[in-house]
């Protein structure tokens, strides 16, 4: 896109916005895949401040909830999302919540003294 485009006023075709959903569903399922049954994942598409944008969102059983975002290139989204970006946000955002809940998990126990 030239440096003049408004990226907050473009809308997605129909076909992109199929490419960049089944993106993000699948870097849901492989998130999913890496984490007990109590992490709630999801995708969605978002109207961001740079135009449309793709965010999944983990919420683990306790800690706070982690999310990434992608913020298409629409000359290339027909493409979606490129396959070792799916894996690495994946494993990032299972470590992430993992880490929450440890965190969460370890700010709850008071330290015994003798």
């Amino acid at each position: 896109m030239g440096p003049n485009v408004n990226t907050a006023d473009v809308e997605l075709s129909v076909e992109q916005r199929r490419a960049l959903q089944a993106g993000l569903d699948t870097v849901a399922a492989r998130t999913r895949e890496y984490l007990p049954d109590e992490y709630v994942v999801g995708a969605q598409i978002i109207a961001g401040n740079d135009g449309p944008q793709g965010t999944i969102a983990v919420q683990p059983p306790v800690g706070a909830a982690v999310s990434a975002g992608f913020t298409p290139d629409f000359e290339d989204l027909s493409d979606g999302i490129a396959e070792e970006d799916r894996t690495e946000v994946a494993r990032q955002l299972a470590a992430s919540a993992a880490l929450q809940v440890k965190q969460a998990v370890s700010d709850g126990i008071t330290p015994v003294g003798r």
